[in-house]
């Protein structure tokens, strides 16, 4: 249990988040099937991240990694996946579990994937439906897996949009490294447009071209190899969202360093919705700023492209002046928890009225009563949660190392909100 200290004015500071989860573990696979020696920068080091590098390690790829200075570096002679045996555990991880296992796929014999019982509940089987269909042989559709190398040929597939935007972009840097290439049309409306915008700029990091065609229906690849790379990480705009948020809820301003007008990551349009809800917003090309001014509007909003920013805004969304509805997002009942139920459940035990629709849920202004939080081994119910407190005393998050898995220190940096340093 920790308990969240009320600040006792509002913040006015720069917060440094830590690297892109997304970006680091796209990168990495990028890097290891590139002929040669790649670098990252500013990387994220942290449990879903770890658990990429692991598994990577277990494969045979040659990784070296220094958490101090944040940087990774992936050795690859030939670009080729090390052959099977080898028995990988992606922990919690489900961007190593959908990115892995096309990766597996080209590599010669037998490879066995494996993860937490949270992430065996979690969806898989439509992506290890579709490498059936591209050659693959697999056995089981969730984990444990077992795939069988060397059949991975490429091809024509066609994608469901609507559960989770990670099996293509899986697809999508596997598919160089076919024989035939693929050819990949998205059926239904995608989900998180801009964390495949993300994976198709990595991929150009390291020179291999994506051909997408207009409103992301269809994506072609076509045979090449790609380029060994030094790329530079760019801090999290999930994680910022926090930050911001805590800004737009106390009056205060906090600025976030490293992220900008130029990022690809889609979650940075969290501020256009505070934007929207009352609070002031800055952006040049190295930082982007969030002032408070002392209101807050409810607002409706589709967040279906930045679905990991809604718990955050769900929390805000008490502090405002009228009901906020966020729709778009009936996916993320699937994720490391069922998110809207989870939110519309604490926010109840906190004595704030909610509902859940279909595709989201209604957040009613209210003032949160002292007690705990449940975080259901989510780390985003931790992050998000944590906010209430910094204006309400007496909330307290149960089992807060559950942020590790994407922001290992996140209550320290969030004490550092507070004017003065918290007594331990």
């Amino acid at each position: 249990m920790r308990t969240i200290a009320p600040l006792p004015t509002p913040p006015d500071t720069t917060v440094l988040v830590p690297g892109s989860k997304s970006h680091t573990n796209r990168a990495l696979i990028c890097a290891a099937l590139a002929p040669g020696t790649s670098g990252l920068e500013g990387a994220l080091f942290a449990d879903d991240t770890v658990a990429m590098v692991g598994s990577l390690l277990s494969l045979g790829f040659r990784v070296y990694a220094d958490a101090e200075g944040r940087t990774i570096t992936v050795m690859n002679p030939d670009g080729q996946v090390p052959a099977g045996p080898a028995d990988l555990d992606v922990r919690m991880s489900g961007t190593t579990s959908r990115f892995l296992l096309p990766l597996l796929c080209l590599g010669e014999g037998t490879y066995r994937m494996d993860g937490a019982t949270q992430l065996r509940n979690r969806p898989i089987a439509e992506l290890v439906t579709k490498l059936r269909s591209l050659g693959a042989t697999i056995d089981g559709d969730s984990l444990p897996l077992t795939v069988h190398g060397g059949g991975l040929r490429g091809g024509s597939v066609v994608v469901q949009g609507s559960v989770s935007s990670q099996y293509l972009s899986g697809l999508l840097m596997v598919a160089p490294r076919t024989e035939a290439g693929m050819y990949m049309r998205v059926a239904g409306e995608l989900v998180s447009k801009p964390y495949v915008d993300l994976t198709i700029q990595t991929m150009a990091e390291f020179g291999v071209p994506v051909q997408a065609h207009p409103e992301y229906r269809e994506f072609t690849v076509g045979p090449s190899s790609y380029t060994p790379s030094t790329i530079r990480i760019e801090p999290d705009a999930s994680a910022a969202s926090y930050f911001f948020a805590a800004a737009a809820i106390t009056g205060g301003r906090v600025r976030v360093e490293g992220l900008g007008t130029e990022t690809t990551q889609g979650d940075l349009k969290f501020v256009e919705v505070l934007r929207r809800m009352g609070a002031e917003v800055t952006m040049t090309q190295t930082w982007t700023e969030v002032r408070g001014t002392g209101e807050l509007h409810g607002v409706e909003v589709d967040m279906r492209n930045i679905s990991d920013t809604a718990q955050t805004l769900a929390v805000v969304a008490t502090f405002a002046d009228s009901p906020t509805e966020i729709t778009g997002i009936g996916f993320i009942r699937h994720k490391e928890t069922d998110r809207i139920g989870a939110v519309v459940t604490e926010l109840s035990r906190r004595g704030i009225r909610s509902a859940e629709t279909p595709d989201g849920m209604i957040v009613y202004p209210g003032v949160a009563r002292p007690g705990s939080v449940n975080t259901y081994d989510d780390h985003r119910m931790a992050m998000s949660f944590s906010l209430l407190g910094l204006v309400h005393p007496g909330i307290e998050i149960r089992d807060p190392e559950c942020v590790s898995k994407t922001f290992p220190d996140y209550f320290e940096v969030l004490e550092t909100l507070h004017p003065e340093p918290l007594p331990h």
